[in-house]
């Protein structure tokens, strides 16, 4: 049973979020809160697997909210929701530790899965989201010229090629038929990247990519 708390400052919004969890045989809507402070407060004592938090709320944010249960109920794991596709706050919600991000009109079936997803250990971000995002808030450190990185991490140069692809927005599917190899020896591949980059998942990995400069930030426009 995946025990979720949701945590959205629109009573609506907490309410339809749980009708549409309640329904799965392998979930069970523990409690809702108002704010993220809320949220902190409720979590040691409904023990929460997953929390479904809003990002922007009154009192303390889903961002501080998610730092705060990063260190009180570490075994929960934040499944952060934001109204906003170019939110510079994802960013700063999965450096806190989210395990993923989604905005609020995905359907149903979108928001079960990734439930289940982060409850599996798993990152889930929105493939139409995390590289835009990311280009467009993370700042990268400049370089002149800019061959290869020098190997951050001590990354192999296979390593590196697949750690710019997968920043860059590809599955692993995608980075083997480019690649000319095996989906498991990508899979092996980063799992190796993560562990020197001393990155939890993609979506961190990603934002290393940038912030290393391996990966361009596009000039935001506006």
């Amino acid at each position: 049973m995946i025990r979720v708390l949701i945590a959205d400052d629109q009573p609506l919004v907490r309410r339809g979020l749980a009708l549409i969890l309640a329904p799965h045989p392998d979930v069970e809507v523990v409690g809702e809160a108002g704010d993220g402070a809320e949220a902190v407060a409720l979590a040691p004592v409904l023990r929460p697997d997953v929390v479904v938090m809003d990002i922007r709320m009154p009192v303390l944010d889903g961002v501080g909210a998610t730092v705060e249960l990063a260190r009180i109920r570490p075994a929960a794991r934040v499944l952060a929701l934001s109204t906003f596709d170019m939110d510079e706050y994802v960013v700063a919600a999965l450096r806190a530790g989210a395990y993923g991000f989604l905005p609020k009109d995905v359907s149903p079936e979108e928001l079960i899965a990734a439930v289940r997803t982060v409850h599996a250990g798993e990152a889930v971000v929105a493939p139409r989201l995390l590289t835009r995002l990311i280009s467009t808030y993370v700042r990268a450190t400049p370089r002149e010229p800019r061959p290869a990185p020098a190997e951050p991490g001590g990354l192999t140069p296979r390593e590196l090629e697949i750690w710019r692809l997968l920043a860059g927005g590809r599955d692993n599917a995608e980075i083997a038929a480019e690649l000319d190899i095996s989906v498991s020896t990508v899979k092996n591949h980063i799992t190796g990247i993560f562990g020197k980059l001393g990155v939890r998942d993609r979506a961190q990995a990603v934002i290393a990519a940038y912030e290393s400069g391996l990966v361009e930030a596009e000039r935001r426009i506006t």
